[in-house]
Parts: C-alpha cells; sequence; structure tokens
C-alpha cells in the first residue's frame, strides 16, 4: 500500500503529507528539477539555469551574483541606490542584467518581471535579498521609518515572489534573507527584526502553497556580516567603525564577522540539487553567534 493508497482509504487531502498534487484526480508532480530537461531519448540533461536577485547591487546579493555566475548561471540583479547600481553594472560581470528597482514600488517590479522574462523566458532561482534597517530605539522611531521597513522587508519580499511566480520554473528555489535578529534580540533592530519575523512566519506556509510545483523557499538568516548596510548601521551610533566591527568579531565564536561569501555559498547550496528536498527552513549563517547562553 503507497501513500495514494493511504489517502484514498482515509478520504484526506495530500496536504497531510505537504503533496497537494499527489491527491486523487489531479495531475501528477512535476518529473524534472529547474535546469534540467529531458531530451528526445528521455535522458536527463542540463540546461540553462537563470537567476534573480533583489539588493544585487552591493553586500550579500552581490557576492551571490558572482557566486551564481561563476556556476553557470545567467543572472539579473536589482538595487535601489543609483549609485551602486551604477557600480554594479561596473564592478559585475558584463553579462549579469543590472536593473534599478525600488522593492517598495510594485510598478517597479512589473517592470523587472517584464525584463527578466524578456532576457531569460523564465526563473530557476529567486533571492529576496533587498532590504533595509535603521537601527533606533523604541522612542526614536517615526512613522515614516517604521512604514519603509516594513515595506522594503516584507511588502517588497512578499509581492515579488507573487509577481515572480508566473516566471518560476517547477522545481525552482527561492531564498529569502532574513537575519538573526528576528529570533534573537539585538538593541535598536526591533522594527527590522519585526519585518524579518514576519517573513520567517510566512515561509512555512508559503512552502506548502508552493509545493505542488516543487517549488522550494528556504530562508537564510545572516549573523553580523560585513557589508555596506552593517558598516552604515555602525557609523548611525559611532564612528568608531573598524573598533566596533573588531570588538564584535571577537564576540563571535569563530572570532570574525560574516562574509558576503559565507552567505553567498549558502545561497548557492539552496539553489543548487542538493537541497533538492529541502522547503519552508530557515538556515542561520553567524559563526555560532547567539548560541551561548
Amino acid at each position: 500500500m503507497d501513500q495514494l493508497d493511504v489517502l484514498r482509504i482515509l478520504n484526506l487531502p495530500s496536504v497531510v503529507f505537504g503533496k497537494f498534487s499527489c491527491a486523487p484526480g489531479t495531475d501528477a508532480m512535476p518529473s524534472a528539477l529547474p535546469g534540467r530537461a529531458n531530451n528526445e531519448e528521455g535522458v536527463m540533461v542540463m540546461s540553462v539555469r537563470t537567476a534573480l536577485i533583489t539588493g544585487g547591487t552591493s553586500g550579500i546579493g552581490k557576492a551571490a551574483a558572482r557566486t551564481l555566475h561563476e556556476r553557470g548561471y545567467r543572472v539579473a540583479v536589482t538595487g535601489h541606490r543609483q549609485e551602486s547600481v551604477a557600480r554594479a553594472r561596473e564592478e559585475l560581470p558584463d553579462d549579469v542584467l543590472v536593473l534599478q528597482a525600488d522593492a517598495r514600488s510594485l510598478s517597479d517590479t512589473d517592470r523587472v518581471m517584464s525584463e527578466v522574462e524578456a532576457r531569460f523566458g523564465e526563473l530557476t532561482t529567486l533571492f529576496l535579498n533587498a532590504g533595509v534597517n535603521h537601527p533606533m530605539t523604541l522612542e526614536t522611531w517615526d512613522e515614516a521609518g517604521y512604514d519603509e521597513v516594513f515595506a522594503v522587508n516584507t511588502k517588497g519580499v512578499f509581492f515579488t515572489l507573487a509577481k515572480a511566480l508566473p516566471l518560476l520554473s517547477d522545481g525552482a528555489s527561492v531564498i529569502v534573507t532574513a537575519g538573526i535578529g528576528a529570533t534573537r534580540s539585538l538593541t535598536g533592530s526591533c522594527v527590522a527584526a519585526g519585518s524579518h519575523g514576519a517573513m520567517l512566519a510566512m515561509i512555512p506556509t508559503l512552502a506548502l502553497e508552493l509545493a505542488p510545483r516543487r517549488i522550494r523557499i528556504n530562508a537564510v538568516s545572516p549573523g553580523m556580516t560585513d557589508t555596506p548596510m552593517t558598516r552604515a548601521s555602525i557609523r548611525t551610533a559611532t564612528e568608531d567603525v573598524a573598533g566596533t566591527m573588531k570588538a564584535m568579531a571577537e564576540h563571535n565564536p569563530f572570532g570574525r564577522l560574516g562574509t558576503p561569501e559565507d552567505v553567498a555559498g549558502t545561497v548557492a547550496f539552496l539553489a543548487s540539487d542538493d537541497a533538492a528536498y529541502i522547503t519552508g527552513q530557515e538556515i542561520v549563517v553567524s559563526g555560532g553567534a547567539g548560541l551561548a547562553i
């Protein structure tokens, strides 16, 4: 007796098993992983893999763009600030598509999807990495800053995924950047933590909704990572950025801060066939930060 027989006997929807499309009377699950196809002889062969990375013009996003490109992906990245977009066009490989877009703007997102579809046709990987953080304590927040953080980190991620859905191939991988602040307390990061925590709460449900097409969605949560955003955040509190980062590194169990490449490697893993059976999870990339009591 197989799982399908059990479903028929119990008259249960297959969501119980996380495999909607195996329910009686529905179509079979997709048979191929993204970036692969069957040739005329029925043998599975590699085809082109494609990736869209939001917030891909600096820091973790740019490192992920380089890593995936080195592994043979066709890559598109978005960025909001004109200077980082211009720098990415100079520093990333010539065939990486660099687009300026505001993650808060649904019309910008529509334009990005149109340009990506025209260039790639479909996506095998979507890395939702655009994010903002304004390190402030409760009494210093204003409504505009609060709204911006949630508009980028939560609304922007959610609707970019929704609008990318028609382009995602069956078996594609979606990766969301969250942060250890969502589950581990960091003074001054309350609003950013809430915005990332909202996405972490959505991901298990989204994983079930995407499962019929074997599309995987997972979160990567970096610890303190040496990025332009991290340095800018520290600069709001002190002019001694280097000294502060050195002190933070000394408190990490590994004795150093994370690098964008540390996180990019995890993104590449989640995008790969090696992670084909992983969905709805959060992977923390922190060098053990937050583990000690």
